[in-house]
């Protein structure tokens, strides 16, 4: 049975910083490409960040240079450390995997205040 269990989010004024992280279960972590996804109210979720097996990693254009995720393939847990956040960063955000079909996390509500 796949897990994906966040934690981290909360509230931060804008300029501040969060770090969310996943912890993973019921897959095999350190071959699995994983990725963070966020959705503002009224918008489409977005992928935001994204890790390869490899370490390889992509960002959405708007969180590039402020935003890094990160994987401890001892831990099963993916990072997301979000710097400089501004209030347009304020989305629930999901961590995702594709296992066989996508696994979503339950989500962490991140709001950033101006």
């Amino acid at each position: 049975q796949v897990q994906l269990v966040e934690s981290g989010g909360g509230l931060v004024q804008a300029g501040g910083s969060l770090r969310l992280s996943c912890a993973a279960s019921g897959i095999i972590f350190r071959i699995t490409a994983m990725g963070w996804y966020r959705q503002a109210p009224g918008k489409q979720r977005e992928l935001v960040a994204g890790i390869s097996s490899d370490g390889t990693t992509n960002y959405v254009d708007s969180v590039k240079g402020r935003f890094t995720i990160s994987r401890d393939n001892a831990k099963n847990t993916v990072y997301l450390q979000m710097n400089s956040l501004k209030p347009e960063d304020t989305a629930v955000y999901y961590c995702h995997t594709w296992w066989s079909n996508d696994y979503w996390g339950q989500g962490t509500q991140v709001t950033v205040s101006s």
